[in-house]
């Protein structure tokens, strides 16, 4: 009987690496691990894919100075040799090695990525050395001559990462040392928003100052927000060293120099001598790095380099690689063809990518969900045509400048996409875009979702918000709740900066921001659920930016997925073909036998459209089968109440963390997501354990933020514990159950505000907890 993967590894692979020399402490196993991948029970950390990864020790051969070298994906006995190829050179690029092995334990086939030469089929007795290895990498490294391991060119590469620094992040930190050790001074890095670029500029610099080869260095950057940022960082590693420019203080001193180009007044018009000129002479600094280099139109930054051509010259950004709009006649397309076309002709190829589709794959940025919604209303008949004047008879036209109403007579002939709201602004398809962004909102988890909405200008804005407030109005009337103030806001360079704060924050108030481009970039807010684009968009540039602010994973929240609303076909631009689901009216389903089934992701979880009902992926004795959500409730109830003779029984387990942990991975060993479950249900805002009652046993399914405050007249009567338990009970309103189980609960503001888990008296987190889940026969009580 041949052996599986893993016996094959264990068995063959490991003695075949010992055997030709690779110790142990030089191989690293089941390495790229992203960290959060789905599971029956929500997100657990992820466990590695690459099987292995092969170092080099450097010129002192110590555990501390090794180089990844390669990587070696295996395969069962039975398969061929280089079955696993494909998928090792993915993963030699995206640890940026320069060899990829594949092997069945017996024989090994080999590419070199550098030549894309292959070799094999060849016993595994003949598998490289190490040494033979680290000798392939220097003659490719050193280009015209052999890169000598122990030379000064080579003495950053030796220099060890940041502890805990993620695999992409080591891998692009290398590759623009390889770079520099070849001898090149213009190296790219384009990296997704949210990947850490700062990290990994500070990182290198940090390298080249251990090998003594940092004289002074310029990180520059084109906002204030962005300065202050890598300050923060570089000073961690540079202390004092590290300084920023202001237009009173050059910090000439400083051995970094973190600068805008605004203040080194590279952009003056007048002829009079700029900051940069009077304080820094030519040749002052031997490396450079330009943030977000795509962004600072080339020209306003490109003094910096000329004045210092013997510096290393390093572009950070997160534009795509392709500039590819399918408007070739676009003025803001052709503009960013540019340059894109200026910046790879300055700097040369990549020295390394990231993308954020791969990224979201690797499960370091959030999964996105993209839903497209066209709203046809007022003549407009086609999201990228725009409208005709003739049908726009009859309909309420205004200026969007003055907010003078127009006569249709005296417009144009016809006005395109992008025109719309811009200068001509239609109340109806406000409203009626409006109107429906807020019933899927509601359809989805309720109306309190934190939202970005881009707009196209600040009237726009300023209308969006209005009807926007209209709508939630008449649902809190309808619903018998109480309104939240506020709860949609314009936030722009004008007004609503002040909010950024809540929206970020806050669970209780300021949940949709209407903006232009301020919190584009360069302000971040990791709770935001949703993207909204109200705003047509040429400019993959733009839309990435945009697109990066719901990107970042927020644990503070929970957050691990974001939506994105897109009635303009912005989603046109993304980098890669990440998946899309075509959006149906709100609470309709393509239905019809001869509509072929969609299938669409959630929560990692194969979904299907057929016959208009939501029909949920269930692998059993590896056999998918797609289930109705009732017959999946139904399995899951019915394994449930094996489980827990009753829902007192099945909460008493919930409460104890390795009981619960168990009850869930019962389910997902069962291959049962009840994450999946629970969004395709519309209860994202419940904690796991009301989901699971109610099919377990039928009890009411409550939101996190209801049993928070239900529990608010029984905190009332705790004494000088009430404050910090109305902290805790917030928690639990955000994040749940395991919110109040985290090793991190005692260090939160909101917590150590209220005088900090020591401020309980009598009561502990336990009690609060088996209040906040109480059953529906104990609330009755």
């Amino acid at each position: 009987m041949s052996y599986n993967e893993a016996d094959t590894r264990a068995k063959l692979i490991d003695p075949a690496l010992r055997e030709r020399g690779w110790r142990e402490d030089w191989i690293r196993r089941e390495q790229t691990p992203g960290p959060f991948v789905r599971t029956g029970n929500g997100y657990e950390r992820g466990q590695g894919r690459t099987d292995y990864v092969l170092y080099v020790p450097g010129p002192g051969e110590t555990d501390e100075e090794m180089l990844p070298i390669a990587v070696v994906e295996a395969k069962a006995e039975d398969a061929t040799p280089d079955a696993g190829m494909e998928q090792a050179k993915r993963d030699a690029r995206l640890h940026s090695v320069p060899f990829a092995f594949a092997t069945n334990g017996h024989q090994f086939h080999e590419t070199d990525l550098r030549t894309n030469a292959a070799r094999g089929p060849l016993p595994m007795r003949d598998f490289p050395r190490w040494e033979t290895l680290r000798d392939r990498w220097c003659r490719a490294v050193g280009d015209a001559a052999p890169l000598h391991v122990g030379s000064d060119a080579a003495s950053p590469l030796w220099t060890p990462p940041r502890e805990g620094a993620r695999y992409y992040q080591r891998a692009a930190r290398r590759a623009a040392l390889e770079a520099i050790a070849r001898g090149k001074n213009r190296i790219l890095l384009p990296l997704a928003t949210g990947a850490g670029k700062t990290w990994i500029a500070v990182s290198i610099l940090r390298a080249v100052a251990m090998a003594h080869q940092l004289r002074r260095a310029l990180f520059l950057c084109d906002r204030d927000e962005l300065r202050n940022q890598a300050l923060g960082a570089l000073a961690a590693h540079f202390g004092s060293d590290a300084a920023k420019a202001t237009t009173r203080d050059p910090s000439t001193n400083a051995r970094v120099v973190v600068a805008t180009y605004q203040t080194l007044g590279i952009d003056k018009e007048d002829g009079s001598a700029s900051f940069l000129r009077r304080h820094y002479p030519k040749g002052y600094f031997s490396h450079i790095i330009i943030d977000e280099c795509h962004r600072s139109a080339w020209g306003k930054w490109r003094e910096v380099l000329d004045r210092n051509p013997d510096a290393i010259h390093i572009g950070l950004t997160a534009t795509p690689r392709e500039i590819d709009t399918g408007e070739a006649d676009a003025v803001d397309a052709a503009e960013e063809r540019r340059i894109s076309a200026d910046n790879y002709r300055y700097f040369g190829e990549p020295a390394y990518e990231y993308s954020i589709a791969q990224a979201m794959q690797d499960g370091y940025l959030a999964a996105m969900e993209i839903v497209q919604s066209e709203v046809l209303t007022a003549g407009t008949s086609d999201r990228l045509q725009g409208v005709e004047r003739e049908r726009l008879q009859g309909a309420a036209v205004r200026d969007a400048l003055t907010g003078e109403v127009r006569d249709v007579d005296d417009l144009r002939e016809q006005y395109g996409g992008s025109a719309l709201e811009q200068r001509l602004l239609l109340p109806d398809r406000v409203g009626a875009m409006t109107a429906d962004l807020f019933e899927r909102l509601v359809d989805a988890s309720g109306p309190l979702q934190k939202t970005l909405i881009f707009c196209v200008n600040v009237a726009h804005a300023n209308a969006v918000v209005q009807a926007l407030n209209n709508c939630y109005a008449a649902w809190c009337q309808a619903n018998g709740e109480t309104p939240t103030e506020p709860y949609a806001f314009t936030c722009t360079a004008q007004s609503g900066r002040e909010l950024i704060a809540d929206l970020r924050g806050s669970r209780h108030r300021a949940f949709i921001a209407a903006t232009v481009d301020l919190v584009t970039t360069g302000v971040d807010v990791p709770c935001l659920q949703n993207l909204v684009y109200f705003r047509y968009i040429e400019s993959p540039i733009l839309f990435h930016q945009m697109l990066g602010r719901g990107t970042r994973i927020d644990e503070a929240t929970g957050k691990r997925h974001f939506t994105v609303y897109d009635y303009t076909n912005a989603t046109r631009l993304l980098d890669a073909p990440l998946k899309q689901r075509q959006a149906a009216p709100p609470k309709e389903r393509p239905t019809g036998p001869s509509e072929p089934a969609e299938t669409f992701r959630v929560e990692g979880v194969d979904v299907r459209i057929e016959g208009g009902e939501q029909r949920i992926g269930l692998t059993e004795d590896g056999k998918l089968e797609f289930l109705t959500l009732e017959e999946y409730g139904h399995r899951i109830a019915a394994i449930l109440r094996r489980d827990a003779s009753d829902v007192g029984d099945f909460r008493d387990r919930w409460l104890v963390p390795n009981q619960r942990q168990a009850l869930l991975n019962g389910l997902a060993d069962r291959g049962f997501n009840v994450g999946a479950y629970r969004s395709l249900a519309d209860r994202v805002d419940t904690d796991h354990y009301d989901i699971l009652a109610a099919l377990g046993w039928g009890e009411t399914i409550r939101r996190r933020v209801d049993r928070a405050e239900r529990v608010d007249g029984w905190i009332g009567r705790q004494g000088r514990s009430a404050p910090i338990l109305t902290a805790l009970a917030d928690q639990f309103g955000v994040a749940g159950t395991e919110a109040l189980e985290s090793r991190f609960l005692g260090q939160l503001a909101s917590v150590r505000a209220a005088g900090g888990l020591d401020a309980l008296r009598g009561v502990t987190v336990g009690d609060l907890k088996r209040q906040l889940l109480a059953t529906d026969a104990e609330w009755a009580a």
